[in-house]
């Protein structure tokens, strides 16, 4: 009998323990599910900044002056190679806008040479007499040389789409200039003539500022390194360096 209540006791004992485990077994601290850190941020590079109209990675284009306008052989002229240069930038348009929509610049142009004849005259001879003043012995060299670069100024390949437009226009107010009135008009011509390549000039010197930002950000080496390869303000035709400047 005294065996049996012991035996009691014992498992009640057994049972309070048990329980008393499990108590402060839930008592304890709770283990708390952590959240997986979130990926990486992905990084998404823009594209690299490509030269406007397909231009070469590294011109070499006109610089800016202090003043903030574009140094190019236009620059500082007299009103007769304002006249000559407008001359130039006609003859370019007239060789290399081709198409059935540009036929009014060619068609223009030929009319251009014989209405003004005694203006375009006069101003070939006052610049022979410049180049002599200024050169001396050289100075149908120099004036040759020049020329080539007015010549190759206006044949600048991705901007004689630009020109042929502008040349649509030139040729409108050539075709209702009467004649004598041209050295009126030379430099306001000229200015129309260049417009479009200062234009790319600026768009190509902002390219140049975006490239600096990109590469700033993202490293020269996110994309493939354009060719160091280096073009000159413009390469002429065959057809227009062939072409007389005289």
């Amino acid at each position: 009998m005294v065996n049996l209540k012991k035996r009691g006791v014992l498992r009640s004992l057994s049972l309070m323990t048990g329980s008393l485990v499990a108590l402060l077994s839930g008592c304890g601290p709770k283990e708390v599910a952590v959240a997986p850190p979130p990926p990486p941020p992905v990084v998404v590079i823009p594209p690299r900044p490509m030269p406007p109209l397909g231009a070469s990675p590294n011109m070499i284009i006109p610089a800016v002056a202090v003043d903030g306008s574009r140094r190019t052989v236009n620059t500082g002229i007299s009103s007769a190679q304002a006249l000559w240069n407008l001359r130039s930038a006609y003859n370019v348009a007239a060789l290399n806008c081709i198409g059935p929509q540009y036929e009014p610049i060619l068609a223009g142009y030929k009319d251009f040479l014989k209405k003004h004849t005694k203006s375009l005259t006069a101003a070939n001879k006052a610049l022979d007499k410049e180049f002599r003043t200024r050169f001396g012995a050289k100075s149908v060299r120099e004036r040759e040389s020049y020329q080539t670069q007015v010549y190759n100024f206006f044949a600048l390949p991705p901007v004689v789409p630009a020109l042929c437009n502008a040349a649509m226009g030139l040729a409108v107010d050539l075709q209702a200039l009467p004649a004598g009135q041209l050295d009126g008009f030379a430099v306001t011509g000229l200015a129309k003539a260049e417009a479009p390549f200062k234009e790319f000039f600026n768009s190509y010197d902002q390219y140049r500022a975006d490239l600096a930002a990109w590469e700033a950000r993202y490293g020269a080496g996110a994309s493939a390194s354009a060719p160091g390869v280096t073009t000159p303000v413009a390469v002429a035709p065959a057809s227009v360096q062939q072409a007389s400047a005289r």
